[in-house]
């Protein structure tokens, strides 16, 4: 017979608001999709639209975002409280940002090229969010379902794998090739099948590719000659077809073609005059957004009405969720900015010398954690700020990642930065003998007679993270 019992636990779980995940989302965005995301959002939510500024005046007394309910909005005042503005910068600030470009910025060419595919409405949706979150690299790293549960909560779409692999193969099809590859082996198939294979040393590149990548990622060259039944010339021929193609996708949209190479817009200006720093966001293309005025009056007339039918109350309803998904955009908008502002502020107080004078040699050792602790947040939320941002200085737009390095210290005790060894391991492998490439030690006897103290571990870790292969990948025939 069993013995049945109770048992009480207390078990502690954290859930994200509906504001928290959008504000986590946003923070991932660079400018440029930062604008394209609230164009987005004014198109999907009726009660949004761009907010004009008439004078500063206005500007001044509608820059901070007030947390109103529905009930409010229909309460007569002499003062309306209706209004939401997200005031990321000064309207008196009349300089633009500095912008790299030589013509459209690869993701307005992508979805140029998506505009002219017959495919239906909601596949043109998906794939315009899979261009959204293609890297710098033009790769889509994110998996499928993390995009899938983005679309739900985002666009409100219940979205099928089959779909996201449709549309996923409609971006396969267009301009650079390679582009919305998931890794290296699809990438460079996804080039190779654009080619009219006009040779043989052709067809051998594809089998590589397809049947042989593993082999071919750790030169097994010997092994992959024996299995092709070929001669080494024939594969050395094989192999420079490959080696023609672009690890990057997003490269052949650098490198060629006339719209030249895409923007960088960045997402913080910093101005160094006679000792002082001034530190500013660049919002200038980002549309501000208020609640629609003419919902608000809607909610208004229906409010005085004594009965109301059921498509009445339905209507109410509808657009009192929409206010509030609304209000948490906006909000969201708003604490993106804040997160941001001290994050950017924290980082440059830690690195003065550095931006004093642009020297590398002049950054100081600070890790995610560092920032994190003197603002108060987690670091995966610094990291969220980090990526895929710039900075504009006088000596030029610099990646934020570039900012972040561990400390090291000399055999004299002196701590320095990990910028300092990576470009020691860079400058040996650049200068190694490529049929006799350097060993982890042999780089660590390099940096040890330099003075710097590390093992040979940690050399394989900074090499690793400079995207340096091992001696034996490096070995060239």
């Amino acid at each position: 017979m069993h013995k049945i019992s109770l048992n009480q636990t207390l078990k502690l779980t954290q859930k994200l608001s509906p504001l928290h995940i959008q504000m986590i989302k946003l923070l991932e965005l660079p400018m440029v999709q930062l604008e394209q995301r609230v164009k987005q959002e004014i198109e999907s939510n009726p009660m949004l639209e761009e907010d004009v500024i008439s004078d500063s005046k206005d500007s001044d007394d509608d820059t901070e975002v007030k947390n109103i309910s529905v009930d409010e909005y229909l309460r007569e005042d002499d003062t309306p409280t209706y209004k939401y503005r997200v005031n990321n910068y000064s309207k008196d600030d009349k300089e633009m940002p500095l912008i790299i470009t030589g013509g459209c910025s690869l993701s307005d060419y992508l979805l140029e090229q998506l505009r002219y595919k017959n495919i239906s409405e909601d596949l043109e949706v998906i794939a315009e969010y899979l261009i959204g979150s293609l890297d710098d690299d033009g790769y889509l790293r994110r998996d499928l379902d993390s995009i899938s549960n983005d679309l739900a909560f985002t666009q409100g779409m219940e979205v099928s794998s089959q779909e996201l692999y449709e549309a996923l193969s409609v971006i396969h099809q267009l301009e650079p090739p390679g582009i919305g590859a998931r890794n290296l082996q699809e990438c460079l198939l996804l080039q190779l099948k654009r080619v009219v294979l006009t040779d043989k040393y052709q067809e051998v590149a594809l089998v590589i590719l397809q049947r042989y990548f593993d082999d071919f990622t750790k030169k097994h060259y010997d092994k992959l000659i024996s299995r092709l039944g070929i001669d080494e010339d024939e594969f050395r021929s094989a192999i420079d077809v490959i080696v023609s193609l672009s690890p990057k996708p997003a490269n052949l949209y650098n490198e060629g073609g006339t719209l030249g190479a895409p923007y960088i817009m960045p997402d913080f200006i910093l101005d160094y005059q006679d000792g002082e720093f001034d530190l500013r966001m660049t919002s200038n293309n980002v549309p501000e957004i208020k609640i629609n005025r003419r919902y608000i009056d809607l909610m208004k007339e229906s409010s005085v009405k004594k009965t109301l039918t059921s498509k009445e109350k339905e209507t109410i309803q509808f657009v009192k969720n929409k206010i509030e998904s609304a209000k948490w955009f906006i909000s969201a908008i708003q604490q993106r900015h804040d997160t941001l502002m001290s994050t950017m502020t924290s980082i440059l107080n830690y690195q003065l010398d550095y931006f004093r004078e642009g020297d590398k040699s002049r950054l100081h050792p600070m890790i995610l954690k560092d920032i994190a602790d003197n603002v108060g947040l987690d670091v995966s939320t610094i990291s969220r700020v980090v990526n895929s941002k710039h900075i504009q200085t006088n000596f030029g737009i610099i990646p934020l990642k570039q900012l972040f390095s561990e400390a090291m210290k000399t055999y004299d005790g002196e701590e320095v930065s990990s910028y300092e060894i990576k470009k020691i391991l860079t400058e040996c492998v650049g200068d190694e003998d490529k049929l006799k490439p350097l060993t982890d030690e042999m780089l660590m006897d390099i940096l040890n007679e330099k003075g710097y103290r590390i093992a040979r571990r940690t050399v394989a870790k900074y090499r690793e993270v400079l995207g340096i292969s091992v001696a034996r990948l490096r070995r060239q025939i």
